[in-house]
This record gives C-alpha cells, sequence and structure tokens, in this order.
C-alpha cells in the first residue's frame, strides 16, 4: 500500500476544499513532513486517513461526532447542505485506488445541526485512465489490504505511543497477530469441526449400544463442567487484572505521601525481586522436573549394566570375543572351497581338515560387534547417570538459594508492611490495610484459579478415558463403525489443527520479541531487554545481575519499546503481505507509517535515534511534527528523506494573536496568524525549497 495524495474538505480545522496533498514515496526520499503548531490540525490530518479506511479515530481526537468545519456551518443557510469529506489516492500490487468518504449536516430554523450519515466511495484506475467503481465493497477491498486490526499500527500518535506497552491493550495486539498468522481460519475450522463431531455423536447415540450411550452422556456430562470451568477462569483472569490495576493505583497513592515514600519505593523494589525470583524458583523447578524426565531412568539401570559388563566378561573368558579371524570368514571360504591364497579347500583334502579346525578357536563377528557397540551405549549411560546427579544437585542448590533469597525478602516485606499498618497517619495505615485487602483477594482468586485447573486436568484424562472407552466398545453395526471412525478422525483433526495454532502463535511471538529486541537495542542506549509474555504484554527486564528483573519504564522508553514493537509488527506485516499473494509484485509489500509528534517526551541522543531510524522502518513515512519538535538533531537525521514538505497555517481568531514563524531552508513560513474573519481555521501550504 503506497499512499499517493489526500484532499479534505470541511474537515475539522481545515476550511473548504485544500488543494490535493501528493505524498513522496520515492525509493530514497521516501518522507513526507508536515509542519504545524498545537492545535493547528495536526492530529486531524493524521484521523482523515483512518476516518477514510476504517471510519475510526486516535484517543486524542477528541468530538469524534463533530467533524464537520465550524465556519462552513456557519456561514451556511438554514436547509442547505454542508458537505464534509476526506479523499485519498493509494497504488498497491500494480492497481491505482482511490476511496473518498463524506457526510453532510444541516442546520435547521432553530440552527440546530442534524448530520447524515457518512458514505464511502472507491474506484479503480485502469489501464486506460480511466476511473471505474469494483465490483466488491470498498470496506472489503481496504481489509484485503490492510485489516482495520493493523491499522493502529501504521497511522497513530505519536504522543500516546507509549499505550501501547499498557496490558489493557494486550486483546487488541492478540487480535492483530491473530490476523497475520490466519489463527482466524485455523479457529474457524476447529469450531466447524467440534460441531461436527457433536453432530457425529448425536447420530452415533442412536445407533450405539446402551453402553455406549452412557458412556457418551457421561462425557457430555464432563465437556460441560470443563466449559464451565473454563468461564470461570476467565472470569478469574479478568477479576485478577482489575485487582492488580486497582493495587498498581493505591500503591501510587501510598508512594505519593511524603511521609512513607522511601519505605513505599523500598516496598516495590522488594515486590519486583519477590516476583523475579518466584519466577526464577519456578523455572528452575521446571528445568529439574526436565533433567528428571530425561535422564532419570539411568540412575536406576545400574544393576542392568553391571550385568552386562558380567555377561560380557564371561563371552570373552569362553572365546565367543576371541578377536582375529571370525567363523563367519572361515565358513565363507569352505562354501567356496578355495582359500585366499588359492589353496583347495575341497571336503577330504589335509587343507580343508586344517582350515576347519580353526572354526573351534574363531569367534563370531556378528556377537563380537554388537557386544561392543552394547558395551559404549553402556557406558553413555552410566556417564549420563553421572552427569544427571550433577546437574541434578545443581539445581537443588539454585532451588534452595531462590527459597533462602526469597524467605529474606518476603521477611522483609511483611515488616514493611507491618510498619505501614500500624502507622499512626490513619491515611497511611488504611492504604495499607487496602493493600491487604487486594493481596487477600488475589491470593483467593489464584487459589481458585488453581483448584480449577486441577478440576480441568482431572475432567480431561476423564474424558479422554471414555473416548477410549467409547472407541473399544464393540461396534455391532456396519454404520456404527463408520460413524466411530468419523468421530475419531474429526476429533484428530481438531487436535492436529489446534497444534498447529499453538506453535505457530508461540513461534511467532518468539521471533516478533526477538525482533523487538534487535531494534530497542539500535535506538535505545539502556542495557534494558524487551520481553512479550504469552498474553502480548510488553515491559522491559534487565539482566546486570544475571536474574531478570522488570524496568519501571520511563514515559521516553515506553515510547521507544512501542515504536520497536510497531517496527516488527511492520515487518511481520510485509511477510503476511507477500504470503497471501499469488503473483509477487514489487510494492506487494509496501507499507506506510502516518505518525503524529513522534518525539515529543524525549531527549535528544533518543530524538536522534528515532529520526534515523523511522525512515527505514516503512517503504513510505508522513510525519507530522511542531517547530520545537523539528530540532537540529531531527533534521539533520532525516532532511536527505524528505521527498515533500507542508506547513499547517492555522488562522486564530483570538485578538492580537502572537504569530508564530518556521524557518524551512532558506525560507520563512507562517505557522499561526490573525484571523482576519472571526473564524478558526487551517491552511496547508507546500513548502518549495531550491
Amino acid at each position: 500500500m503506497k499512499l499517493t495524495s489526500i484532499k479534505l474538505c470541511n474537515f475539522r480545522s481545515f476550511y473548504g476544499k485544500t488543494p490535493e496533498i501528493t505524498l513522496a514515496a520515492g525509493n530514497v526520499c521516501n518522507t513526507t513532513m508536515v509542519y504545524g503548531s498545537n492545535g493547528a490540525g495536526k492530529t486531524s490530518f493524521l484521523n482523515a486517513f483512518t476516518w477514510v479506511l476504517y471510519e475510526k479515530f486516535s484517543a486524542a481526537f477528541a468530538s469524534t461526532e463533530q467533524l464537520v468545519n465550524k465556519r462552513a456551518i456557519a456561514e451556511s443557510q438554514p436547509g442547505e447542505p454542508v458537505e464534509c469529506s476526506v479523499e485519498i489516492g493509494w497504488e498497491h500490487e500494480g492497481i491505482r485506488y482511490r476511496a473518498k468518504r463524506g457526510c453532510r449536516v444541516y442546520k435547521n430554523q432553530s440552527d440546530i445541526i442534524e448530520a447524515g450519515k457518512t458514505q464511502l466511495r472507491m474506484w479503480l484506475g485502469g489501464e486506460d485512465g480511466q476511473w471505474k467503481i469494483p465490483n466488491q465493497l470498498p470496506e472489503e477491498i481496504i481489509t484485503q489490504i490492510l485489516p482495520a486490526s493493523l491499522h493502529q499500527y501504521f497511522f497513530f500518535d505519536g504522543e500516546r505511543i507509549e499505550e501501547i506497552v499498557r496490558s489493557d491493550n494486550k486483546a487488541e495486539i492478540a487480535e492483530a497477530i491473530r490476523t497475520f498468522l490466519g489463527v482466524e481460519v485455523i479457529e474457524l475450522s476447529i469450531r466447524h469441526l467440534k460441531d461436527a463431531k457433536k453432530s457425529l455423536e448425536t447420530e452415533f447415540k442412536h445407533i450405539g449400544d446402551a453402553e455406549t450411550k452412557q458412556l457418551l452422556t457421561q462425557k457430555e456430562k464432563q465437556e460441560i463442567e470443563i466449559e464451565t470451568i473454563n468461564q470461570r477462569q476467565t472470569e478469574i483472569n479478568q477479576e485478577l487484572e482489575y485487582q492488580q490495576t486497582f493495587k498498581k493505583e493505591v500503591s501510587n497513592k501510598l508512594r505519593e505521601l511524603s511521609a512513607v515514600k522511601e519505605l513505599q519505593e523500598r516496598k516495590q523494589s522488594l515486590d519486583s525481586q519477590r516476583d523475579s525470583l518466584r519466577e526464577d524458583l519456578k523455572k528452575t523447578r521446571q528445568s529439574l522436573k526436565k533433567a528428571i524426565s530425561a535422564r532419570g531412568y539411568t540412575v536406576l539401570l545400574s544393576e542392568t549394566t553391571n550385568k552386562f559388563r558380567e555377561i560380557f566378561t564371561d563371552l570373552k573368558q569362553s572365546g565367543e570375543l576371541t578377536a582375529g579371524i571370525s567363523r563367519e570368514f572361515i565358513n565363507d571360504l569352505l562354501n567356496t572351497g578355495r582359500c585366499i591364497c588359492g589353496a583347495d579347500l575341497r571336503e577330504g583334502t589335509h587343507t580343508h581338515f586344517h582350515v576347519k579346525n580353526l572354526m573351534r578357536k574363531a569367534g563370531s563377528s556378528t556377537v563380537e560387534e554388537t557386544a561392543i557397540r552394547m558395551s559404549a551405549q553402556v557406558d553413555e549411560i552410566d556417564k549420563q547417570a553421572v552427569a544427571f546427579w550433577e546437574e541434578a544437585d545443581r539445581e537443588q542448590n539454585r532451588i534452595k538459594q531462590l527459597k533462602d533469597n526469597l524467605s529474606q525478602v518476603e521477611s522483609e516485606l511483611d515488616s514493611i508492611q507491618e510498619q505501614l499498618r500500624k502507622d499512626p497517619n490513619e491515611e497511611i495505615s488504611n492504604l495499607q490495610k487496602r493493600l491487604d485487602e487486594i493481596e487477600a483477594k488475589s491470593d483467593e482468586l489464584n487459589r481458585e484459579q488453581g483448584a480449577n485447573q486441577q478440576e480441568f486436568s482431572h475432567l480431561k484424562t476423564t474424558i479422554d478415558a471414555l473416548i477410549k472407552q467409547i472407541s473399544k466398545q464393540k461396534q455391532n453395526e456396519e454404520k456404527q463403525s463408520l460413524a466411530q471412525r468419523r468421530i475419531n478422525a474429526t476429533q484428530d483433526a481438531i487436535d492436529r489443527l489446534s497444534e498447529v495454532k499453538n506453535r505457530q502463535e508461540n513461534q511467532f511471538r518468539l521471533q516478533l520479541e526477538q525482533r523487538v529486541q534487535e531494534i530497542f537495542s539500535d535506538i535505545s542506549f539502556t542495557p534494558y531487554i524487551p520481553k512479550i509474555s504469552e498474553k502480548y504484554e510488553l515491559s522491559l527486564v534487565e539482566n546486570t545481575t544475571g536474574i531478570e528483573s522488570p524496568v519501571a519504564a520511563s514515559t521516553g522508553e515506553n515510547q521507544i519499546l512501542s515504536l520497536s514493537f510497531i517496527a516488527s509488527i511492520i515487518d511481520k506485516v510485509r511477510d503476511w503481505s507477500e504470503r497471501r499473494k499469488m503473483i509477487m509484485l514489487p510494492e506487494s509489500s509496501t507499507f506506510p507509517i502516518v505518525m503524529d509528534s513522534p518525539f515529543g517526551s524525549l531527549d535528544a541522543n533518543s530524538r536522534r535515534h528515532i529520526a534515523r531510524t523511522i525512515p527505514k522502518l516503512a517503504n513510505q513515512l508522513v510525519v507530522l511534527v511542531t517547530k520545537t519538535q523539528w530540532r537540529v538533531e531531527v533534521e539533520e537525521e532525516i532532511a536527505d528523506k524528505i521527498g515533500k514538505e507542508y506547513v499547517l497555517v492555522y488562522y486564530s481568531s483570538k485578538p492580537n494573536c502572537e504569530q508564530d514563524f518556521i524557518e524551512l531552508g532558506r525560507e520563512r513560513y507562517a505557522l499561526v496568524r490573525q484571523s482576519l474573519n472571526g473564524f478558526e481555521y487551517t491552511e496547508i501550504v507546500e513548502v518549495e525549497r531550491n
């Protein structure tokens, strides 16, 4: 998707019809810069794109119901329609597109504004230069090019970009991920297969014998219980997230109280250490379980390996493993009747007699090779047993050390909490008591969640056993046998598709995390490491002590983290786009970024790194900035990438407003001017450089 132009008409602060704005899309000069003061319409310009394509707006876009320019409404006559529209052009896979979304408002005799519905129209450019209406709905075409669930990663407000790392956005991120991977198709297939399986089991129930029907009834009952548990687990997860948010708010209030600020900061640090130690303890226990599962059996084979060595020694002593000429070799000579020296070995000859006598002294090559091979395997088993004990001792020692450290941290936490509970300041003690209540509620929910998980495992085991019993039931009719085979095949397909889905999601998450880490490392000077949890929660950790611990990231670090995530998403969208195409065209993996104020909360060094990186993130870039954001380091890094530049000139209705300008090249362009007609509005002026 390569944006080519945009044209606005009475859209928010943009009065009347603006000239068609051409957007840079070259291979080198792929950046369009738009300069404007705060309030001049940069956010409106950004949302013009998302309104046309998806009828969606960014979080900072206030009063979404008021799209039509106020001056245009004020100047209209009662009953006269006032049109508001945005039209954009783009190219994709060699096809030219134009889309226009518009709406109308009317002013009645009482000056009350009545709004009509928005309408979206689209045209495709033909080879003859003519534009035609497509057969598909415009929304379907746009979704096929760039789905709505992904648009926030290509059109975003840089000042609020850090909101991507918030935990309450993980559902949107997960939904976007599902779009990449085609997971919806897999899940739809699984749902259809489950429905088909239920139909087959209903059919099987009618034709099966009494015992089979009883087993199926039991299985249905267990499945209903599992569904109930799953619903409750979802509710618990939501409640735990709410409690965590509530806990964070209460902790922040407590930390803001100067009397206990230092104590609360220490408590927060200990909380992070406790969570990190608990996670490390969990991982270490898993490592020990893995070692026991993989090599634990070797310590139980000592008697068997000793018995083998006794047998091996007996074979040597009995001559079965005598090194030299083997029985098989001598037998081959006697069968051919000719020695390797050429002597005659026919039966009855003197030479035949002597060669045959060698059979008593020769060993079996087959026995010898097998014994030697098994001896090497037995030695390896003994080595693995030693290695297992070493690893088990190492993991046990680490578990003990982690438990000791955790106990120490928890003891100090208890001490701090007790101080806060008994603090003479009633506000402090009440906040701590509220935190205790939240912790107690969270513990209760976690215990219920654990019990539900155990019950789920038990029910799943029971269902698996019932399935095996049902499968083993005597099939007394050919139709019953066919139904059972269909049920088994359907379940097998469900299991395989579920495994594919899980593996695909996990692999993608790890690849995405690796790419985020690479980009974050290029931009940020901090040693922090980005992490993406299984729930697609973004976070930063540090590993300076050898143990990963969470980082309380600043706004600037969260902005860099979010930008790194967006860049990684764009890489994956390119891959996803290419996989969808039957014919690869050069621009099939081309996608734009339109970003508003991406440099707001960053220091000079980070601004330089961001400015150097963002033109590389996408094939096309549209950046909206204020004069203060367009500083030396930003201009130096982006200047040679700029293909087009525009200034948003804001006409203020404020009496005697202070005018403002921006220097671009050797020219001076107005940013703020005095309005001469009493209305505020914005014009778009193209920058012309020599």
